[in-house]
């Protein structure tokens, strides 16, 4: 688990003015994400605001009979957690899980807020990233209802890799499975294609990147309509 990232390696605080940036720096705090914590519940007040670096943190839903969580939001470097703030919503309404563990950044809910209400380039950046953020949900639910799993799975590892350095991630399919939302056996029929296929090699719960061009040709559009979102906020 990484933890020499600096803020700047995420890409919101990396996007921001250098004058912005510096009256954030004092307020900023270095924290480990550990894979598999619980980061924010329910009604949960927010205290904070996270920028994720080398970690990747899932917004969850539980809304089946079951009580198992679905509908998984990726949040990674690209991102932020605490959009809520911002937009008027005093508490956190679903849950948040350390999926990846890794380095993040946070600031306390008054700090970001006091800059966010100068109206200046931190309230620009920070609607944008909203703007990123329905885009990339109304793609989700077009890939979830129209794309074979297959696609959805090299969609879903282009979006990991993404969002951490190197080429290894920890995944088992299990989790995989929750976060595309199908069974678990339909994870496993489309892993053994691309691993058969040279594209990733899947060994006890890890998956290992083999050939990012050939992951990115047999995935839908949707990761690069996704990737294109997130970075013309930056533009």
């Amino acid at each position: 688990m990484s933890t020499a990232s600096t803020p700047k390696s995420n890409a919101l605080l990396a996007a921001l003015p250098e004058a912005v940036y510096r009256r954030l720096l004092p307020d900023l705090e270095a924290t480990v994400l550990r894979d598999g914590d619980g980061l924010l519940a329910p009604s949960g007040s927010m205290k904070y605001a996270y920028f994720p670096t080398s970690s990747i943190v899932a917004l969850l839903s539980d809304v089946n009979e079951t009580g198992a969580p679905v509908n998984a939001w990726p949040v990674g470097r690209e991102g932020m957690l605490g959009i809520s703030l911002f937009l008027g919503v005093p508490k956190f309404v679903t849950r948040a899980d350390v999926q990846i563990g890794g380095a993040a950044f946070r600031i306390p809910a008054a700090a970001l807020l006091a800059e966010f209400q100068q109206a200046g380039a931190l309230q620009q950046l920070l609607l944008r990233y909203v703007f990123a953020l329905i885009t990339q949900a109304s793609q989700l639910g077009v890939c979830g209802n129209y794309h074979p799993i297959e696609q959805r799975l090299c969609r879903f590892l282009l979006g990991a890799f993404d969002r951490v350095d190197g080429n290894e991630i920890d995944f088992t399919q299990q989790r995989i499975a929750q976060w595309l939302g199908v069974r678990r056996v339909s994870v496993t029929q489309a892993a053994i294609r691309l691993q058969a296929d040279d594209l990733i090699e899947y060994v006890r719960g890890r998956v290992i990147l083999v050939n990012r061009k050939m992951l990115e040709e047999r995935s839908c559009i949707c990761a690069g309509v996704i990737r294109q979102a997130f970075a013309a906020l930056l533009e």
